[in-house]
């Protein structure tokens, strides 16, 4: 039998980057929208959105494949070994958390469109089924989750980063090079 791999997939690797940017970008791009006043730029910005959204959201189910039948390599000996319990409870609740939030966060934005009576049409050409009727008391109700959710998220994504510096810098393990780009 061959030894396990030390690497993530290309794959798995291009997708966690990817989703990353995305998320990085469609954060900040929220931040900034939600300040703007009502115009025709701030619509546009809001589709653009929408659009990330969903994008996002296939990112996440097809990273979310790749990951359910591709096993990711173990963490290292050396590495488990020096990581305390409550590290390795944190390590896997965190991406767990993550990955519902990968789902969530756009889920709960486009129901709160649908609600608002704001379909989301991809690109402009693909029209996509509203995910709840339109109720404006049910928008304002379902909108501060989209918020919430987005900032729990983030709020995750950089506990996730701090931990794989600590990793990198800290305790010099190697752990960060098996997500790293390039061979």
């Amino acid at each position: 039998m061959p030894p396990p791999a030390t690497r993530y997939t290309l794959t798995a690797i291009a997708l966690h980057w990817l989703l990353a940017l995305a998320l990085v970008g469609i954060f900040g791009a929220g931040l900034y929208m939600t300040g703007l006043p009502f115009s025709p730029a701030k619509l546009k910005l809001i589709n653009w959105h929408k659009w990330a959204g969903i994008t996002i959201l296939t990112l996440s189910a097809l990273r979310l494949a790749w990951r359910l039948t591709h096993r990711p390599p173990p963490l290292p000996a050396p590495v488990l070994a020096a990581m305390p319990a409550w590290q390795r409870v944190a390590h896997h609740g965190t991406h767990h958390l993550m990955y519902l939030l990968f789902f969530a966060v756009p889920l709960i934005g486009w129901a709160y469109s649908s609600a608002a009576g704001f379909p989301i049409v991809l690109f402009g050409v693909l029209p996509l089924p509203d995910l709840l009727p339109a109720d404006k008391a049910l928008a304002e109700a379902v909108k501060p989750w989209h918020g919430a959710a987005a900032f729990a998220l983030a709020a995750l994504v950089l506990l996730h980063v701090a931990a794989a510096l600590k990793h990198h810098f800290i305790d010099r393990d190697g752990l960060l090079l098996r997500m790293r780009p390039g061979r």
